[in-house]
């Protein structure tokens, strides 16, 4: 079962405005890439599901989070059906994303009252999401539709809360225009995790590019 309910996963997403994503075969890789994110100031954490057995790795990192990151949300992405949304949410997901939409996550993850935030690339895609219970919807992918077409759909529809994933970076002339151009929040995957770091097990740097990035949010939003 989640840790947290729907309206405090949304505030958590939405206070920092940035969820990193993220996946590795190897659980103690995984436990030093959350922890890094967290001690930056990251409190959403999207793990994907892109790998043999990810669903096993996903379980223990919950466990293992509940202790040593206590305040983070922890989600599961790259889910594109409801059995798999299902498996995820009873191992404890706080939210459901997806690289596409697909109508029949939503009453899985709205039984659970669980935020399900599915892919979409066009205005009729996300208000269809909206109209089955997803308040948070991801543009995907991010650097094919720009951020004039965020700027678009504000416009005739301001309550839309936009996650924006692809084509996102640690810097502040790319966050500063996803924000400006109105969006809720951004998930940041391999620009935030050089592949090059993760080897190497630079922690820290993970920890000074989150925070790094954060504080672009905050001025961007300021």
């Amino acid at each position: 079962m989640a840790k947290f309910d729907k309206l405090t996963v949304l505030k958590k997403i939405g206070d920092t405005g940035m969820v990193p994503v993220f996946y590795n075969k190897d659980l103690d890789t995984c436990k030093k890439v959350v922890k890094a994110c967290y001690d930056g100031g990251v409190r959403a954490f999207e793990f994907t599901n892109r790998g043999d057995f990810a669903h096993e790795i996903f379980g223990e990192l919950v466990k293992w989070a509940d202790i040593e990151c206590p305040e983070l949300a922890l989600g599961i992405g790259s889910v594109v059906d409801a059995p798999t949304a299902a498996l995820y949410l009873q191992l404890g997901a706080n939210f459901v994303v997806g690289p596409l939409f697909n109508p029949e996550i939503a009453p899985v993850c709205n039984r659970r009252l669980v935020p399900y935030c599915p892919g979409c690339m066009t205005v009729s895609e996300i208000g269809k999401a909206q109209e089955l219970g997803c308040d948070l919807t991801k543009v995907f992918p991010g650097d094919v539709v720009g951020p004039n077409m965020i700027k678009g759909l504000k416009a005739p529809m301001p309550w839309s809360k936009i996650m924006v994933t692809g084509g996102v970076a640690p810097e502040e002339d790319n966050l500063s225009k996803w924000f400006k151009a109105g969006v809720f929040c951004v998930g940041m995957g391999s620009k935030l995790f050089p592949s090059d770091k993760i080897k190497a097990g630079d922690w820290q740097y993970v920890t000074d590019k989150c925070k790094e990035a954060l504080g672009y949010v905050a001025k961007a939003r300021a």
